[in-house]
């Protein structure tokens, strides 16, 4: 409840010092703080406010963290300026904007919950979720549309896997609550897309010997597919991972999700998951232009009523307009996508995060209307 370090020679603060629920004192004067803002709320604020202020992304971790988290800021904004484009798209009627509806936790008569255990803080420490209703992916190349998104978003945004990690799941397919540990290599074992069950271990080995063929075999220092961010695991004792209620890992960021809950054409509702070392706001970040994204790429095929021949014999599941029963109601190019809210608690049920919070989706572009 109280913590004393006044007078010492800290340089920076741990973000990990924002996991203490229960601090109510904090007395860190005279300490030389790289962080100029966090030095001056030391000498100033109460405890909540510094806390607060280190919980918003690590920004106590002195100048260079710092510079970093700005200059991410400044190229989020200046990517999400560049695909609200100018002044034109105010002009647009109200019939062209993307609609989301966001349905609260209130609202919601089984809500999804992610308990993180105190573990992750040393690997992977923030993650942010949500659930995605009313997805169109059956009709023609939707899924992969879909897909190839992913990948651009991973590239783009997330820097390659270093600032943040996609992973979608079928929400049909999810068993909650959910809980987001670590594992140690030899023991978390998981069905990666489109392999056998193996234990991190031996799958981070096994891309390994797969990207050392790659390079002999093309002559060449690149490799492609899940390799390439195998280094972002280096050094680490134990591997993030977030479980069902059923005890199965279905997703092992930042390196590839489960086969159990494999998104296919079938598919009519996500369950989306960002994960970070960075910083939340990352995250926070993240999730919002993927958001954005599947609501593109949802009305683009509702408009484009493609061909459906193509559906992996999963008719009976498949809820794209071509593949509705009798009677059932066409979704229109603009019906809105469901947004349904997450919490993320702490283990003894302390809210860390709730996504999509009032001030989440506000900002990403002009073409999305967000019902609250």
């Amino acid at each position: 409840q109280s913590l004393d370090l006044s007078n010492n020679h800290l340089t920076e603060l741990p973000a990990e010092l924002a996991e203490c629920p229960r601090l109510k004192e904090l007395n860190l004067r005279g300490n030389r703080l790289k962080d100029k803002r966090l030095e001056k709320m030391v000498n100033g604020c109460q405890a909540k406010s510094v806390l607060e202020y280190l919980r918003a992304g690590g920004r106590g971790k002195g100048k260079a963290e710092s510079g970093r988290e700005e200059a991410r800021k400044k190229k989020r904004e200046k990517r999400q300026k560049k695909d609200g484009g100018d002044g034109e798209q105010d002009e647009l009627e109200d019939v062209s904007r993307l609609l989301v509806k966001v349905l609260h936790v209130s609202e919601n008569p089984a809500p999804l919950t992610v308990r993180v255990s105190a573990g992750v803080r040393d690997v992977r420490p923030f993650i942010v979720c949500c659930a995605l209703r009313g997805v169109t992916l059956a009709p023609g190349n939707a899924l992969k549309r879909f897909l190839a998104a992913q990948t651009k978003l991973h590239e783009d945004i997330c820097e390659k896997r270093t600032a943040a990690t996609i992973a979608t799941h079928d929400l049909q397919l999810i068993r909650g609550p959910l809980t987001y540990s670590v594992q140690p290599p030899a023991e978390l074992k998981i069905t990666p897309l489109g392999r056998k069950e193996i234990k991190a271990k031996d799958l981070v080995r096994q891309l390994q010997l797969e990207a050392e063929e790659q390079r002999k075999q093309k002559k060449r220092q690149n490799i492609s597919g899940l390799h390439k961010y195998l280094q972002l695991l280096d050094g680490k004792d134990n591997y993030p991972c977030l479980v069902d209620a059923e005890g199965v890992v279905i997703s092992f960021p930042p390196i590839t999700n489960s086969e159990k809950t494999k998104v296919k054409k079938s598919t009519c509702d996500l369950f989306l998951e960002v994960t970070s070392d960075a910083s939340l706001q990352i995250c926070k970040d993240v999730m919002d232009a993927l958001i954005l994204k599947i609501a593109e790429l949802n009305r683009f095929t509702l408009e484009n009523r493609e061909d459906d021949s193509g559906s992996d014999n999963e008719s009976d599941a498949l809820c794209g307009p071509g593949n509705l029963n009798p009677g059932q109601k066409v979704q229109q190019p603009n019906s809105p996508l469901v947004v349904e809210q997450v919490r993320v608690v702490d283990t003894d049920g302390n809210l860390k995060v709730l996504y999509p919070s009032k001030t989440d989706l506000t900002t990403v572009s002009s073409l999305l209307t967000v019902m609250r």
